[in-house]
């Protein structure tokens, strides 16, 4: 694999020389092929800074070949790593825009996907112990949908089968702060807008986990409301889809 993409790089480098002399292509060739692998190499050691002054350096001498679109995977996937996940976004957009049939929009998806994942809240948090579904869920709605654009398009993409699995994550999350909104109402006595959000988070989060509490609170805001009948007929399709619950 590392041997065919240098490869593209040198046939990017004939065409990108073709007006100079044989020396001066031989030499403008093996200075590209060089600078490209070197900033691979320090990616793969985990210098994302340097691999990306290397790679915005190739990109700034040649920005509409072939190579400045490998190029822009290679940065966004580098900005990912390096924790700059605004930058990794842009690039991941401006590629999509650019590019739209590119056989690599799936990868460019995941990678935004990614970034905007990164902005939950880390493992430190939940090593405390602190309760992550109050607190708003911020980029993640943007990360399900760039999750849900990628497996809906591409769906025999490699990366499909990580972005379901990030996808439920983010359904369960996005539903639980869904709730934990509507609770808050509950307790404040809006019951209409408790109402309201509870129903958002099973209509848009159908299947997350907390469903069953978006039912419970459903039946507790219809019965404040005065709408006994409502009220019961929520509480049985709670008991019907979830005769484990309570």
């Amino acid at each position: 694999m590392k041997q065919a993409r240098l490869l593209a790089v040198v046939v990017l480098g004939l065409s990108l020389g073709a007006c100079a002399s044989n020396d001066e292509q031989q030499t403008e060739i093996q200075s590209i092929t060089e600078a490209y692998e070197k900033a691979q190499n320090f990616a793969a050691r985990g210098n994302y800074g340097r691999a990306i002054q290397i790679f915005e350096a190739i990109q700034a001498r040649y920005p509409f070949s072939d190579l400045s679109r490998q190029i822009q995977l290679e940065l966004m996937h580098s900005y990912y790593k390096s924790g700059n996940p605004v930058q990794a976004v842009d690039i991941a957009d401006t590629f999509i825009r650019e590019n739209p049939i590119h056989p690599r929009v799936d990868y460019a998806l995941y990678i935004k996907g990614l970034a905007y994942f990164e902005t939950d809240p880390g493992m430190l948090e939940r090593w405390f112990r602190k309760d992550t579904t109050k607190r708003p869920p911020k980029d993640l709605e943007r990360s399900y949908g760039s999750f849900r654009q990628l497996v809906e398009r591409f769906p025999s993409s490699t990366y499909a089968p990580d972005a379901e699995q990030r996808m439920r994550y983010i359904k369960n999350r996005l539903a639980a702060y869904e709730n934990h909104v509507a609770a808050y109402y509950l307790r404040r006595g809006a019951y209409v807008a408790a109402l309201n959000r509870a129903k958002a988070a099973i209509e848009q989060y159908n299947g997350a986990e907390s469903n069953s509490h978006s039912l419970e609170i459903m039946a507790e805001a219809y019965e404040a409301l005065g709408m006994s009948e409502l009220a019961a007929d929520t509480r049985r399709v709670l008991a019907s889809n979830f005769p484990d619950e309570g």
